[in-house]
């Protein structure tokens, strides 16, 4: 029984003295162990992601693209399991899809992340922004631009989407300021509910503006409909 005691000692010397600070960090059995301990609770949760969480501006990913949920639809038949009706815009192609899952079904969401750039300028059919950290500059075409080229104008921050470290997508902001290039004149006597009038702005933009507003001004416009909002 004492060889077995002095085996045990040669081999874990600081086994008599657990409790001190010192001897923990000199037996790297137990070092390991309590390092485990605090990092075992260190990981986040993830969530599983279904059908049934699926909302207008969901991120998902289909056959391997990134997509946009447009509009959804929970469908619970009479006869039949329940679905969910969704037409998804798909950021890669710009194509719009109808697809359909069955509820509770499980989802892939797409691990999209945005940054703040700015726009800088048009090189022939790209329009370039910059990280003004870093001055590193990311394009976009004309095809991925779209309709929402007629509220960029230089100088504007932007909101880029990036998916596996490619920009798929750009968001302006919700309200712009633009100026009025061309417009009727306004006529004496004119007011805000005295009607409207096209007025175009200087990104080229034409909104529905009130009959008092005359060229030259500055105006606020809501780029998720193109609705004149007010004077800037």
């Amino acid at each position: 029984m004492a060889g077995l005691t002095n085996l045990k000692l040669s081999l874990f010397p600081n086994s008599c003295s657990l409790s001190s600070s010192s001897s923990l960090s000199s037996n790297p059995f137990l070092v390991s162990t309590s390092i485990f301990r605090r990092t075992s609770h260190s990981f986040p949760k993830i969530f599983a992601f279904s059908s049934n969480d699926i909302k207008v501006g969901s991120n998902i990913e289909v056959d391997g693209s990134p997509c946009k949920v447009i509009e959804f639809l929970h469908v619970k038949p009479g006869k039949g399991a329940a679905f969910v009706r969704t037409t998804l815009r798909n950021y890669v192609t710009g194509n719009s899809v109808d697809k359909t899952f069955r509820a509770g079904s499980k989802i892939e969401e797409a691990n999209i992340y945005k940054e703040t750039k700015q726009f800088t300028y048009k090189d022939g059919a790209q329009y370039v922004f910059m990280d003004l950290t870093s001055y590193e500059e990311y394009r976009l075409n004309e095809k991925d631009v779209g309709d929402k080229a007629k509220f960029l104008k230089e100088g504007m921050d932007c909101t880029l989407l990036f998916w596996n470290g490619k920009v798929i997508d750009f968001e302006l902001p919700i309200t712009v300021k633009l100026t009025v290039v061309d417009v009727d004149p306004g006529v004496k006597g004119d007011t805000a509910q005295g009607g409207s009038k096209p007025a175009t702005l200087d990104t080229g933009a034409i909104v529905s503006v009130p009959l008092f507003i005359n060229r030259g001004e500055e105006i606020m416009v809501d780029t998720r409909n193109g609705q004149y909002m007010s004077r800037a």
